[in-house]
């Protein structure tokens, strides 16, 4: 009982500095309204940023998928778990992403977490002169992932080139990873890809980009950052994400064939885990068409029109709204206890904004984490702005 005693205290603690996690009841398919523990919300919370998740083609193809393959994959992707689903989804990937990466082959994850972990490994493995540069905002995955790569680890200030060329030039390791998000998930801010990019080119390193917010939202088809920055070369390494923009569920590794190879042969959180239903793979290549076609071509067109509205309608004064050009829109706060009052009042009001606290930002930097979907109405949008701009003055 002394163990659970600790663990209780260390509970309490949380609670105090108003850091203590609760998890909701959503009852309705993910969307911009939403039905969670027994009321109707207006949700401004979920990553669904193309509106995808509940789009009747995507239903129909996960159906579909689900009567060709069955429900589980049974095994993992080196015994017998490789379905002609994910196969099919991998092929239609690297085709998605080749404009940008030369002869490019993509594989498939059942996360994105997974993929991160799986390509810090697998391209540092052996190398005891390996060292990973890591971007200080990073997703905890990408943190995650270089620790247990065993690499010797170089953490570079946010988007400080100076400051990672400095480290780049004095590294004499023969395997170098230059690691980033390409848009940070907790500020909304880009990535200087272009200026990473060259500087991986000159040092001879791996610039890897891991695009879980940029994937289907950036770019004139979607196909993400490399797009938006019009960057190709044989040195990226692309994770992208299919639970978010895509609207379904797990992730992909892009880069040249013998980057995939490496990971099939090396990557532990590939080889050694059960397959993803081969449904859900057969349904991403629906979601592929959708991003890419008229439907995700009007709703990134809405999404930015939804943006010009934050810019022109919310008026801050003791608050700050972060510079984004993203559907991660942050309005930092400060305290913990009045970032959480306010997603309170917000949700008291049936507007559902979580807010974000230490260990996830810093200190002193707890927000309400604003982000927007496609099928978001300019009147529902409309609604937060004044329900924002009446809080903060209160």
């Amino acid at each position: 009982m002394d163990l659970i005693a600790r663990l209780n205290t260390q509970l309490d603690a949380l609670g105090e500095s108003h850091l203590l996690r609760k998890r909701r009841h959503v009852e309705s398919p993910c969307g911009a309204r939403m039905t969670v523990d027994g009321r109707p919300l207006l949700a401004f919370c979920s990553n669904d940023y193309l509106g995808l998740a509940a789009h009747p083609r995507l239903i129909v193809a996960l159906q579909e998928g689900a009567n060709l393959y069955g429900v589980g994959s049974g095994a993992s992707h080196l015994i017998s778990g490789h379905h002609r689903a994910h196969a099919a989804l991998e092929e239609s990937l690297a085709d998605f992403v080749r404009p940008h990466l030369e002869s490019a082959s993509a594989l498939y994850f059942s996360t994105g977490y997974m993929a991160n972990l799986a390509v810090l490994q697998a391209l540092t493995a052996g190398d005891r002169d390996a060292e990973i540069f890591s971007e200080a905002l990073n997703h905890a995955s990408l943190i995650d992932g270089a620790r247990l790569s065993r690499a010797e680890v170089k953490v570079y200030p946010h988007a400080d080139l100076d400051a990672l060329e400095a480290a780049l030039r004095a590294s004499r390791a023969k395997t170098k990873l230059v690691v980033t998000d390409s848009v940070f998930s907790m500020d909304g801010d880009l990535a200087p890809l272009p200026q990473l990019l060259a500087l991986c080119e000159h040092y001879g390193a791996w610039l890897v980009v891991d695009d879980a917010h940029g994937f289907g939202v950036l770019g004139d088809s979607g196909r993400g950052a490399l797009e938006h920055f019009s960057l190709r070369s044989p040195y990226i390494v692309y994770v992208g994400t299919l639970g978010k923009a895509a609207g379904v569920g797990g992730a992909f590794v892009a880069a040249h064939a013998s980057v995939i190879e490496t990971l099939i042969q090396k990557a532990r959180s590939y080889i050694y885990t059960t397959a993803a239903a081969p449904a859900l793979a057969h349904a991403l290549r629906t979601s592929l068409e959708l991003i890419a076609g008229p439907v995700g071509i009007a709703r990134r067109a809405h999404l930015q029109q939804l943006l010009r509205q934050l810019d022109g309608d919310l008026s801050l004064r003791r608050w700050q709204r972060l510079p984004s050009m993203t559907a991660i829109q942050p309005i930092v706060i400060g305290s913990n206890d009045e970032a959480m009052d306010a997603a309170a009042a917000l949700f008291e009001q049936g507007l559902w904004v979580p807010a974000i606290r230490p260990p996830t930002v810093a200190p002193g930097t707890a927000r309400l984490r604003v982000t927007l979907s496609a099928t978001h109405t300019a009147q529902e949008v409309g609604q937060l702005i004044a329900a924002l701009n009446e809080l903060e003055r209160n």
